[in-house]
């Protein structure tokens, strides 16, 4: 059962009575077919309306949805095959960063990204999708690998951050977080990074330092959350709704500023009520990008990625 944010009940009460009067048209004799249509129909209207205004903060609220696709329903529905490869081969295999050998639509990819979870059990596993140094230090373990034998580097976005732990910052989350970045702008391969959901902070920008940086419609991009933003600035969460509006996070903000190269529409009313179309649309934005890459030369993609990211203002 999908599940509704607060701005979309309105939505929620006509998706309701449309079940309940289905419900009604089984069990009985009664024609109510023409009132099931109207509604569907102005429930449709309501969402196209809704989503055609949306504020940042209800962006934000989207990008979250728990129900978006993760990085695991992106490789089932990506890639014709999929290795993985885990581990940093110094401390731990970080759940919440994962990665491997793919195939999409035949062309071979290194395949990176955040896998936040899906239920309870598998958000503690992923921890959220916030890595920790070793996450990173398996990202330049599998760019690294993608450089030695040419393959473009595909990496999928979605994390609040970097973890913030004490364990973290003691086994240098900050110079992992460096070097992974560092590591994604020195790559001699094509390089794609898609923002699929949230794209927080450095935790974000170590594995989206790319050649084509794209973004899913309602997906959301900054240096902090709107939450930490407005916590430092007025003391309070509470306007969070503000910080947002101010921070320009949202793809249309992005691409006019030059942070984002592409912005991949998603389904009406977000990802979440049709994953599939969604994955569908970033694949053929993702093949798109990776032929338009393919036959530049390491130094030219080097010096591309460079003069990119100087000149973001």
């Amino acid at each position: 059962m999908l599940t509704f944010l607060d701005f979309e009940k309105p939505i929620a009460e006509l998706d309701s009575r449309v079940a309940e009067l289905k419900d009604t048209a089984r069990g009985g004799d009664l024609d109510i077919d023409h009132e099931i249509e109207r509604l569907e129909a102005k429930s449709e209207r309501m969402l196209k309306e809704t989503y055609a205004r949306l504020t940042p903060w209800q962006k934000t609220q989207v990008a979250r949805h728990p129900e978006r696709p993760h990085f695991r329903d992106y490789v089932a529905g990506l890639t014709d095959e999929f290795v993985p490869l885990a581990g940093d081969r110094a401390f731990a295999d970080d759940q919440a960063i994962l990665g491997g050998l793919a195939r999409i639509d035949g062309r071979k990819v290194m395949l990176i990204g955040h896998e936040k979870g899906s239920d309870t059990t598998s958000r503690l596993k992923h921890n959220f999708g916030m890595a920790k140094p070793e996450g990173y230090r398996k990202a330049i373990r599998l760019m690294d690998l993608a450089d030695r034998f040419g393959l473009p580097v595909v990496s999928l976005v979605d994390t609040p951050g970097a973890f913030p732990g004490v364990q973290a910052e003691e086994r240098g989350q900050a110079e992992a977080i460096a070097r992974s970045t560092e590591r994604g702008l020195s790559l001699g391969v094509p390089s794609i990074a898609a923002v699929v959901g949230e794209g927080g902070s450095g935790g974000a920008i170590a594995i989206a330092a790319a050649s084509r940086v794209l973004m899913l419609e309602h997906s959301v991009y900054s240096v902090i959350s709107p939450e930490g933003c407005a916590s430092i600035l007025w003391r309070t969460a509470d306007k969070a709704a503000e910080a947002a509006e101010a921070m320009r996070i949202t793809a249309a903000d992005l691409l006019s500023l030059k942070v984002i190269d592409r912005i991949v529409p998603e389904p009406l009313g977000g990802a979440h009520r049709a994953p599939g179309q969604a994955i569908a649309n970033l694949k053929a934005a993702v093949v798109e990008e990776l032929d338009g890459l393919m036959e530049k030369s390491p130094d030219q993609l080097r010096q591309a990625r460079r003069e990119k990211f100087l000149a973001i203002a």
